[in-house]
């Protein structure tokens, strides 16, 4: 009888295997097929092994490959069995992001209501429920709305001075990346949800514990990822185990703060305001519940403070290691509040050397370090007889066309000048893409810009920001990291100018 269990046992285990194998070779010959190079996928992971283990940030990984195949427009790899296209030319990430998008209209992200309620935001929506909720949510981050809500984010970032005044007077270093988004915590919960979410008040306040929570590295919130996208029904069976209870607190938030609107009729003409608006409202093919509106303001509320939070202590960093950078850039900040007396919405966007800083801290830092793209049907890439089936993935290297020394030479540095308005027009359009590009734009570019250099000026003005023992010379990536940020953080001094 043992010897029978033993049998049986050894023939499934040997079955299992076969399949592997199998798979695999169908795997590694599909862009051979299509007449596409790339490098050869591993049984399982495929080509990011490094990135499953934790080794490399799967940016970095998809540079490699980059680098790696520069005379080709693109390169074909895998995660796990499923083919991913990296596209390297750019005017067929033209064609991908913009000329063509009716035939890349959805990101491809994994989404799935009943696994996971929270996913069917704007960013992992398909194009059917996108496109009508999308025209909908923009003209709370219209130029003439962000007008009116400028006053809510320079109090914030006054706030922020006094709060980085009795740092600087403590002569004790301190981490950027948990202090900047303490205010950009504030200032999108102010301005996009009407919530005073006090995190520069109050030390583990429940807003900034929450977005911490959410946004951590920590083995709970990596298998969460890696399994909501590399093994989906896994990861309906096991979501109970990796569930992030902050989950629960923003919730809760949200809900008690729609019940208060309609219980006072308040109205702020803000991002809650309209969300509530369209549970009203008709569409053809969906119905607006309300776990679809609060997968909104979670995306939101984690996209608003995490991004430019992120951007803003890249930039005290390279700030920090440039002191002739930050001098320049004092200089244009105080000229500009000498002429004009405190920040408004035309100056802030005036200030041209302000500008620059924040487009190159983006162009060497991009938060959205790649774009992920679907094919709806299937598709020929012009110029070529490549020809890609429904439903495969096309990645756009953001972090790899950014950090290209033949596009910006010594990649490493530091230079604002990179985009002075000629600079700028020597470049094709799509080897800048912090904020994508298209139809899929980041809806919240226009908030996140004004967000972020409303922050680093009201530092830079007050305060010089330097290196010390601690700050992480040079900048690592940590392989966990959702946005990518360095190992150990940005830790740096501050001191009254």
């Amino acid at each position: 009888m043992t010897g029978m269990v033993f049998q049986i046992l050894l023939a499934i285990i040997l079955g299992l295997l076969a399949y592997v194998y199998l798979s695999w070779l169908k795997t590694k010959n599909f862009w051979k097929k299509l007449g596409v190079k790339g490098p050869t996928p591993l049984p399982l992971v495929g080509n990011y092994k490094d990135a499953i283990l934790g080794k490399m940030h799967f940016a970095l990984i998809i540079k490699k490959y980059y680098d790696e195949y520069k005379q080709e427009p693109f390169v074909g790899t895998f995660g796990r069995n499923t083919p991913m296209l990296i596209v390297r030319d750019p005017d067929l990430i033209k064609d991908v992001l913009i000329k063509d998008f009716s035939s890349f209209p959805d990101r491809g992200l994994v989404s799935s209501e009943s696994d996971d309620p929270f996913s069917q935001n704007l960013l992992n929506l398909e194009h059917k429920r996108w496109r009508p909720l999308r025209n909908k949510l923009a003209p709370v981050f219209s130029s003439g709305k962000l007008k009116d809500m400028f006053y809510l984010i320079t109090d914030c970032s006054k706030l922020f001075e006094k709060y980085v005044e009795r740092v600087a007077e403590s002569g004790e270093p301190i981490e950027c990346r948990e202090l900047t988004a303490k205010y950009t915590t504030d200032a999108i919960g102010v301005c996009a949800f009407g919530l005073n979410t006090n995190s520069l008040g109050d030390e583990d306040g429940g807003f900034r514990k929450a977005g911490r929570d959410l946004m951590s590295n920590g083995t709970k919130n990596v298998l969460r990822r890696m399994l909501r996208e590399w093994a989906p029904k896994l990861y309906g069976l096991l979501r109970p185990l990796v569930y992030n209870g902050a989950l629960d607190f923003f919730v809760d938030s949200m809900k008690a703060t729609m019940e208060h609107r309609t219980n006072s009729k308040e109205r702020r003409n803000d991002f809650v305001d309209l969300l509530m608006d369209l549970k009203n409202e008709k569409f053809n093919d969906f119905e607006m519940t309300d776990s679809l509106l609060i997968a909104q303001t979670l995306i939101f509320f984690l996209a608003g403070f995490e991004t430019s939070s992120t951007t803003i202590s890249n930039a005290l960093y390279e700030l920090a290691l440039n002191q002739e950078i930050q001098d320049k850039l004092r200089q244009e900040i105080r000229d500009t509040l000498e002429r004009d007396g405190q920040f408004t919405y035309d100056n802030i966007k005036q200030m041209k050397y302000l500008d620059q800083v924040v487009k190159e801290t983006l162009r060497k830092y991009p938060p959205g370090s790649f774009l992920i793209r679907a094919a709806s049907t299937s598709y020929t890439f012009n110029g070529t007889d490549v020809t890609i089936p429904k439903d495969t993935r096309v990645m756009l290297p953001v972090w790899a066309i950014h950090n290209d020394a033949d596009i910006y030479p010594e990649p490493e540095k530091f230079d604002p000048e990179r985009f002075t308005e000629e600079n700028q027009k020597s470049r094709h359009p799509m080897n800048y893409l912090p904020f994508g590009d298209g139809p899929h734009n980041c809806i919240g570019l226009r908030f996140a810009n004004y967000q972020t250099k409303i922050g680093i000026a009201t530092l830079i003005k007050s305060f010089r920001v330097n290196p010390c023992s601690e700050t992480c010379i040079p900048y690592r990536v940590h392989p966990r990291s959702f946005i990518p940020a360095p190992i150990g953080g940005i830790v740096l001094k501050f001191s009254k100018v």
